[in-house]
């Protein structure tokens, strides 16, 4: 049985643990309003950018053009036996199982690849999902980066991370590539997506293709030709693209924070009332104990 002192310093203990996550937790909401704000603003430019090149180049391969004057990130190797993914995590702890679900995707998209007889390869964003897949998959790790986003998130890291994609494509290491990241839906729920950023998925069948009643397609002219459009484009679609990944899984860390410090929070407070009830009752035993020998010893007399 612990004794009071013991227990005195386990209720001390906690409650010291208890300031810390709560001075996290509200760290992390107030960094999480910013960070959703500008994930949030994100998405309608790099949904429609995507979505503008695919119908682009799902337009130029109906016309018919020489395969080898089209760009490669269009057209892409020919195969899909060597990929590449681009695995976005934290470079810190304390956020729940943020980092552990994303690792589990990747975990099953490599034995996927590998029961299909493909090579997969890792480009890691932040330290803490490279240590998870360091364990078993460090061979398969090309590349990794650390403290993006650090002081600020910007689109100059998207874009750093994308030459290093490119420069990989180019020289022929990887013929797929996609990302995954946690996507934010709310402060409690995260989405784990995996997006392909190289070749360009072509554009599935859309009705606002149309335009009036009739259905007649609209008529778009292209100034430059359409080709030297995208030759400029899809590098920065692709450096956009991550560019978003990185504001999303941001918004998504914060939120896994918030709500894990929370957690941590109450689960303090429990153990504080369970070990005050324990305090109490052992120092109540400790004195009925006392003022019974004090009886005995008076009676004895």
């Amino acid at each position: 049985m612990p004794s009071l002192k013991d227990l005195k310093n386990r209720i001390a203990s906690v409650k010291s643990t208890q300031k810390i996550t709560s001075a996290m937790k509200m760290v992390a909401a107030s960094k999480l309003r910013r960070a959703q704000e500008q994930a949030e603003a994100s998405r309608p430019y790099a949904e429609r950018l995507d979505r503008m090149l695919e119908s682009l180049a799902s337009d130029i391969l109906t016309k018919g053009p020489a395969p080898e004057t089209m760009p490669k990130l269009i057209t892409g190797t020919g195969s899909d036996r060597v990929q590449l993914l681009v695995v976005v995590s934290s470079d810190r702890g304390l956020c729940g199982g943020f980092n552990s679900v994303v690792v589990r995707e990747v975990r099953r998209v490599i034995q996927r690849n590998r029961a299909e007889g493909k090579t997969t390869k890792l480009i890691c964003i932040g330290r803490k999902g490279r240590d998870q897949l360091r364990r078993d998959y460090a061979g398969l790790i090309v590349h990794h980066f650390e403290d993006i986003g650090r002081p600020r998130l910007s689109f100059t890291h998207g874009n750093v991370i994308a030459n290093k994609i490119l420069e990989l494509f180019n020289a022929g290491e990887f013929d797929v590539a996609h990302v995954v990241y946690n996507k934010f839906k709310s402060v409690i729920a995260q989405i784990v997506t995996v997006q392909q950023l190289v070749p360009l998925a072509p554009a599935a069948p859309k009705d606002d293709n149309t335009i009036g009643s009739a259905g007649t397609k609209a008529s778009i002219e292209f100034e430059p030709e359409e080709q030297k459009i995208l030759e400029a484009l899809l590098p920065r679609n692709l450096a956009f693209q991550i560019f978003r990944a990185l504001l999303e899984s941001a918004a998504s860390e914060q939120g896994a924070r918030m709500t894990a410090m929370d957690n941590a929070t109450r689960n303090a407070g429990d153990m504080i009332n369970k070990l005050t009830l324990n305090y109490n009752r052992t120092r109540q035993a400790y004195i009925t104990k006392e003022l019974i020998e004090i009886i005995s010893g008076a009676e004895a007399l």
